[in-house]
């Protein structure tokens, strides 16, 4: 079952990267917020990504850092769990740019032929991986849930 991404949907794993409320009186005036800081001394990075996959054996996780998946291009799937159990991951569309939380177990895959997705992260991560003795495919199903 593939969800929708929105603010409380998306809770649990992180935040959807959006300006809430778009309303203004003054229509010149530009709207900026800070959705995201890192505390502390860590630099960022920004990577970009061209995802071919159409089927995953392994999730990943960051244990020290957030990470933004913003979509740019084509369309993606965001496989998430917030614990080490196959009964835990949730499958959703990255139609919106989302921040994980640190230890989110993720990956992406493509829904057509590659996606292009900008990656923000801290400047040094370390990767853990989870091999799942299973296939993640694109599922058939997709709900507004």
């Amino acid at each position: 079952m593939v969800r929708r991404i929105s603010a409380h949907e998306f809770r649990q794993y992180g935040w959807v990267i959006e300006f809430p409320k778009k309303a203004s009186k003054d229509k010149s005036i530009n709207l900026f917020r800070i959705v995201r800081r890192e505390s502390g001394n860590c630099g960022w990075r920004i990577a970009y990504l061209v995802v071919r996959d159409k089927a995953i054996k392994r999730l990943e996780q960051h244990v020290e850092t957030f990470e933004s998946f913003e979509p740019v291009a084509g369309r993606s799937l965001l496989y998430v769990a917030d614990r080490k159990d196959p009964g835990r991951i949730e499958c959703f569309r990255l139609e919106r740019p989302v921040i994980l939380k640190k230890g989110i177990w993720h990956g992406v895959v493509t829904e057509g032929d590659e996606a292009e997705i900008k990656i923000t992260e801290n400047a040094k991560v370390k990767c853990i991986y989870w091999k799942l003795g299973f296939i993640l495919r694109r599922p058939h199903q997709y709900t507004n849930r």
